[in-house]
């Protein structure tokens, strides 16, 4: 016959601790044990983690510290003044590079009629003129290109500042130069 196990005790946690089965037991002890262990590694990395901080914030203060040093003990650079001949040529570069030369090729070109020969465009940022060497076949073709130009809203001025007939050339083409004065941008 089986034996049979009777019990009148009334239910609680001391007699289900009491009652538990060795696989229980050993089933608390493994969990207590990795609960230890991963208290034991948080705290470690906790320890771990505060020792980096501290070093972080001391390697901070001493590159602050270095770098503070190095700028008390760096000779401050003293500027020489720039020599007005040097501060004029660079102004002059400076105006030159920033000549409207898209506008002016434009309003040239626009003002140009086909029996007008271009030969050179010389322009003067500093007092916004461009000189324009230019042959036509006629002193009546010139004086229209020289009227034609005054009438463009681009230019302020238009002068004839020279002319001659090229003796050399068999078609004896008239050379002439204008100077013409454009409006500044606003």
């Amino acid at each position: 016959m089986r034996k049979v196990n009777i019990d009148f005790a009334p239910p609680g946690v001391a007699r289900s601790i009491l009652r538990m089965p060795r696989q229980g037991w050993a089933l608390l002890f493994a969990v207590l044990a990795a609960a230890m262990a991963l208290l034991a590694a948080s705290s470690a990395l906790r320890r771990e983690q505060g020792e980096v901080a501290l070093l972080r914030a001391q390697g901070q203060a001493q590159a602050r510290a270095a770098t503070q040093a190095q700028a008390e003990a760096a000779p401050v650079a003293v500027r020489a003044p720039v020599p007005e001949a040097q501060a004029n040529a660079v102004n002059a570069a400076v105006l030159q590079l920033n000549l409207p030369w898209r506008a002016l090729h434009d309003a040239v070109q626009a003002g140009t009629p086909a029996n007008i020969a271009l030969l050179a465009l010389e322009p003067d940022a500093r007092k916004s003129t461009v000189r324009i060497t230019a042959e036509a076949k006629s002193s009546e073709d010139m004086i229209a290109y020289v009227e034609q130009l005054q009438k463009d809203a681009w230019f302020s001025a238009v002068v004839l500042a020279r002319h001659e007939i090229n003796e050399q050339d068999p078609n004896r083409p008239i050379r002439f130069q204008l100077d013409a004065r454009w409006r500044p941008a606003q």
